[in-house]
């Protein structure tokens, strides 16, 4: 190593693609390696679930300057510092929803890890790159990750038997569309989860993995997108990360804003005009204490998310003017992965939302068969935690007030003859609470997860004030929500609802998109005229015009996936570390 320079190479964020290289790097280069991620780590139990503090669980920290919805902003106002894991950020028509903590996305995403069809990668990808050049990658990436689909059931008593699978499944065949379990990167115990045919561990029983973390066979308890206490998740801290710091002594700097990216020359001084062959310095503040720092490094890796990257290279090129060289072709092609959310309220079959990992199988609409870009889509089941459950059971007198002043009039009257008639008596409390909870919401209501193919025409800049902005052609996307919305109002009928209700933010006047898989921004592509990021042999995950300086996160996806982008961020990952290190990717890591 360079004397001169502190570490071999600092990476920026440590969702997916930072912990690929994290645990690569640092494989090549053991105790060299410093990994800085803005957000907190949360030890076994110490994901918030009480309202209060899951209402302070977002990101809006002191300093933040980010365009925030208003119930962020008035949080902040009322409570000062906020440093929680869920990253919101508010844009003319579509908003965002990413992770800011130790781990990223992998503490919030719904488990699937899901290959693209090939046919996605033939239009608007690098020419070089397609689905088959990334097969060995994504192989070793879903043997990392454990994923896997959930373990059979041999009954409705099964403790595994989950009747929302079971009803997506009967849509499916209903609507005459191919549906499939999905692998789902959730520890079953080390014979089911890394073997082929071993079997699960009973619910809760707790091990150590192949990496060496303790985990927890999945308690089906819905909680996945907010942050699993019980370490059930294959998080990227139970593998990749886990293996880099404690195997090959990786150092790890939380709660860490990296601000900007400078070269340094031959006599290690900052220098912008420099190419980045001779190293970096890293300038970074710790928003505990308010102090900056900076070190310096032979390599930098860029991994902070579609957003976090592509802000930072734009603040670097545009605001301190540290990396000019950067493409023009920065903030193109971004995408929001046709994600959109929508709720059947209230039907007549039994769906039970609160039992399950978040996600069990797949729906394809025209994107795996009978391709058709512009109304292609995966419609996905989703539980939720029992916490929303019970919420959820309070809006049945908002959805059916008249239904409600009926069915309490009947309750009363059947109370009042089971009290007085001679012989019907029976317990007035449990009478009560099994009318109250015998059609509750979250049993007779279903969450749609989609997501599709948008044209990933949407466009990343600076706004006046030098921070991100997202200008999204929500209207030439369409064909593609208005497909999605189509095939929802089918899904809520054939549950026997009347109630179909897109999310919130779609209904008028607001009319805002949500994604929370934001691709794209600083993209692959065979030269800089066509975007920012090598895809060439001989400089993989390289920003065009520097050496030293890569990118391996969601940023550098130029289109779409349609399929959950979890698996294909791990795989450019590691095939962007491979000819970094020189070391062939093998899930021992």
């Amino acid at each position: 190593m360079n004397k001169e320079c502190q570490h071999q190479a600092v990476i920026v964020g440590s969702g997916f693609g930072g912990a690929v290289m994290s645990a690569r790097l640092s494989r090549k280069w053991p105790g060299a390696v410093l990994l800085l991620e803005r957000g907190k780590e949360y030890p076994l139990g110490g994901f918030p679930r009480s309202p209060h503090d899951l209402a302070d669980n977002v990101w809006c920290p002191d300093g933040d300057a980010v365009r925030r919805p208003r119930a962020v902003r008035s949080r902040k106002a009322r409570r000062g510092h906020l440093a929680g894991m869920f990253d919101i950020r508010h844009f003319d028509k579509i908003d965002t929803v990413t992770s800011a903590m130790y781990g990223g996305g992998s503490h919030i995403y719904a488990n699937v890890f899901l290959r693209p069809p090939a046919a996605v990668f033939e239009q608007g990808w690098p020419q070089g790159l397609r689905r088959e050049r990334l097969l060995p990658y994504y192989d070793v990436a879903q043997q990392v990750l454990g994923a896997r689909t959930v373990p059979p059931a041999s009954g409705p008593e099964d403790r595994r038997y989950i009747k929302r699978t079971e009803q997506f499944q009967a849509f499916a065949r209903d609507a005459k569309l191919t549906t499939r379990l999905a692998d789902i990167a959730v520890y079953f115990g080390n014979d089911y989860t890394y073997k082929r045919n071993g079997a699960a561990l009973p619910l809760g029983v707790q091990e150590v993995n192949r990496y060496g973390a303790l985990q927890t066979s999945c308690t089906y308890c819905g909680e996945c997108d907010i942050g699993c206490n019980v370490q059930a998740k294959n998080s990227v801290d139970h593998n990749y990360l886990h293996v880099a710091r404690h195997r090959y002594g990786m150092a790890v700097r939380t709660q860490s804003v990296v601000e900007r990216v400078v070269p340094l020359n031959a006599l290690h001084e900052d220098d912008p005009g420099s190419d980045g062959q001779f190293g970096f310095r890293v300038y970074f503040r710790d928003i505990q204490r308010g102090e900056t720092h900076a070190v310096t490094t032979r390599r930098v890796v860029l991994s902070a998310g579609t957003l976090g990257t592509t802000e930072l290279l734009f603040r670097c090129r545009d605001i301190h003017r540290t990396l000019p060289r950067v493409s023009s072709r920065l903030g193109q092609q971004f995408s929001g992965n046709g994600d959109f959310l929508s709720f059947a309220i209230g039907g007549k079959k039994e769906v039970n939302s609160t039992y399950g990992p978040v996600i069990t199988q797949y729906t394809d609409h025209h994107l795996f068969e009978n391709l058709d870009r512009k109304r292609a889509f995966l419609l996905e089941d989703a539980s939720y935690p029992t916490q929303v459950g019970w919420a959820t059971a309070a809006l049945n007198p908002v959805m059916n007030p008249l239904q409600t002043i009926w069915q309490s009039c009947k309750q009363l009257l059947a109370y009042a003859f089971a009290r007085y008639y001679p012989g019907r008596k029976q317990s007035s409390v449990g009478f009560l609470i099994q009318k109250l909870l015998s059609h509750d919401l979250s049993q007779y209501s279903a969450v749609l997860l989609c997501m599709g193919l948008d044209n990933a025409k949407g466009v990343l800049s600076l706004n006046k004030d030098g921070y991100l902005d997202i200008d999204w052609p929500q209207e030439s996307n369409r064909p593609l929500y208005d497909a999605i919305l189509q095939l929802g109002e089918r899904f809520t009928r054939f549950i026997g609802s009347k109630h179909f209700l897109p999310m919130p933010t779609w209904l008028w006047p607001v009319k805002n998109n949500v994604t929370v898989h934001p691709l794209g921004g600083s993209v692959l592509a065979d030269s800089p005229q066509q975007g920012v990021v090598s895809a060439c042999e001989g400089s993989r995950g390289q920003v065009f015009g520097y050496r030293n300086l890569y990118v391996a996160d969601g940023s550098l996806v130029p289109t779409a996936l349609g399929a959950n982008p979890v698996a294909t961020i791990t795989a450019l990952s590691e095939w962007i570390a491979e000819e970094l290190t020189g070391m062939a990717a093998d899930s021992d890591l």
